[in-house]
């Protein structure tokens, strides 16, 4: 079995519009086009929301690692249609379904993220996503993603 495509942080900023503070996803470790991606996210205290989300007790709040498995089905959509993101084409978060909240992500933890695509329907791509810590899984979820035109 191959490692699959491997990203940079360089290469995944071609591969998403998003840039910081909103770029969540630091290294692609492998993405299989039509199939799957894991990918991480190094969570530090320098984390714009850290500072009130909570004083004296830091928590990445749940969107963002949910928007972190979006960002991360993104780049295999991307990457599976072999596209980029420009000023007009982007893939769009539509929809979110079981997500699970197991416990808090904080300052020091290095998020894997995995998608897998379930199925692509009238341009609707559904992923199964869940992101882990040290192996043990924090967040899951069904991602809904659309690829749409601005303006």
């Amino acid at each position: 079995m191959s490692a699959g495509v491997q990203l940079d942080i360089e290469a995944i900023m071609k591969r998403l519009p998003h840039r910081y503070p909103f770029l969540l996803v630091d290294r692609v470790l492998e993405c299989h086009p039509h199939k799957s991606i894991r990918a991480l996210k190094n969570v530090t205290f320098n984390e714009p929301f850290f500072p009130g989300h909570f004083p004296g007790r830091a928590v990445m709040p749940g969107v963002m690692v949910i928007e972190a498995l979006a960002q991360t089905a993104g780049i295999l959509s991307f990457l599976t249609l072999d596209k980029f993101p420009d000023e007009n084409t982007r893939f769009y978060f539509v929809g979110i379904d079981k997500a699970r909240f197991r416990r808090p992500v904080v300052p020091g933890d290095q998020l894997s993220l995995e998608a897998t695509v379930e199925r692509v329907l009238r341009g609707i791509w559904r992923f199964s996503a869940r992101a882990l810590v040290a192996g043990q899984e924090v967040v899951s979820a069904d991602i809904m993603l659309s690829p749409g035109s601005v303006g």
